[in-house]
């Protein structure tokens, strides 16, 4: 069952176009990422579906229903903002309370919400503190809590762990996949933040430009980038010009056999390969080299980067870069100006359009 689904959705400021004929559905109890860099639509698409703007053109359906017409208080939502706008007047209590107070709930009713959203997200014996007296961290589960205090169908976040440091946005990102997964609760999430939409995420759509143009598993969209683009937007170092002739793949200077690589588009333009799957030697392998399932290159180092436990070493072949990553006690093994070779399974080579 559908707990949200968006149908051509276009939305205009003036002359821009920051939402074009946007489509997508997200299941029940699922957890969706819409991913982008800055401006790319993600969330203004994320406020239409909570009634904070209207679509120039298309539908939003909440549970199979339409919801055009709603406003935001109608939509079964709960919405969680970058900046969490805490009412800093109130108490984390009151802060919770409050959608429940205007929905006219009983005090017993609104105290024993409260209290199991407070066991809920870890806010036991911070209810009568204000949000000023809060780190980052807990203004961010208090928000959490007052957007679920509304029992809402989909819960909707826009950058909400942008404003933490890095090792609190770590922790809170854990916690959030694990509310996320205690409660079920279908999950529309919007983020420029590669590392928070693979790890949080079932299913991740990458915006660019208004548009969508990949949707699938973290895990296939890591593997399987389709374009320069999405790959370089995925922290993909190892990006090379390639393309086909006459019935061969042209790859680092080299060219091979085209059914040799599986699916090579025709309009190719880019190969990737990724660091870790990119092997050297000092010597050559001669079990790899009769090996049907590599490709084989000769090249020579010219620096390497210290990142503690690995350390990435640059490769030039026939006058292209590559990028290397190895565990940081083989490093020592390579001296800058050696002659290495490169090993690469066929597999690993990622075929790109532009």
């Amino acid at each position: 069952m559908e707990g949200v689904k968006v149908v051509n959705i276009t939305k205009k400021f003036g002359n821009v176009v920051a939402v074009n004929s946007v489509s997508f559905s997200v299941e029940k109890g699922e957890f969706f990422t819409l991913l982008g860099p800055s401006g790319c639509g993600k969330t203004t698409t994320l406020r239409i579906i909570a009634g904070f703007e209207r679509p120039d053109t298309g539908e939003v359906y909440i549970g199979g229903k339409l919801v055009n017409e709603y406003p935001p208080e109608k939509r079964k939502i709960g919405f969680v903002f970058q900046n969490y706008a805490l009412f800093p007047h109130l108490t984390v209590f009151e802060n919770i309370a409050f959608p429940m107070r205007i929905k006219r709930m009983s005090e017993d009713k609104i105290r024993e919400k409260v209290k199991s959203l407070l066991e809920l997200l870890k806010l036991e014996g911070l209810e009568n503190r204000y949000p000023r007296q809060l780190s980052g961290g807990q203004q961010q589960r208090v928000a959490l809590a007052r957007a679920l205090a509304r029992d809402p169908e989909v819960l909707l976040l826009d950058e909400p762990l942008s404003n933490l440091d890095a090792l609190i946005r770590m922790e809170v990102r854990r916690e959030l996949k694990n509310l996320q997964r205690k409660t079920g609760i279908t999950t529309v999430y919007v983020t420029h933040d590669q590392d928070e939409a693979f790890s949080l995420s079932d299913r991740i759509a990458v915006m660019d430009r208004g548009r969508i143009i990949a949707l699938d598993t973290p895990s296939n969209l890591f593997e399987n980038p389709k374009s320069a683009w999405l790959a370089r937007f995925l922290r993909y170092k190892n990006i090379v010009e390639s393309r086909v002739v006459n019935g061969e793949v042209e790859i680092l200077g080299r060219r091979f056999r085209i059914d040799e690589f599986p699916s090579v588009p025709r309009d190719l333009k880019f190969i990737t390969i990724r660091p870790d799957a990119i092997h050297i030697s000092k010597q050559i392998n001669e079990g790899i080299i009769k090996s049907s399932e590599y490709v084989v290159f000769k090249g020579k180092m010219r620096d390497k980067l210290f990142y503690g436990h690995f350390t990435e070493i640059y490769i030039t072949i026939d006058g292209y870069e590559v990028i290397s990553m190895i565990p940081t006690e083989e490093s020592e093994y390579y001296k800058l100006g050696e002659d290495v070779y490169v090993y690469v399974k066929k597999r690993d080579v990622k075929f790109l359009v532009a």
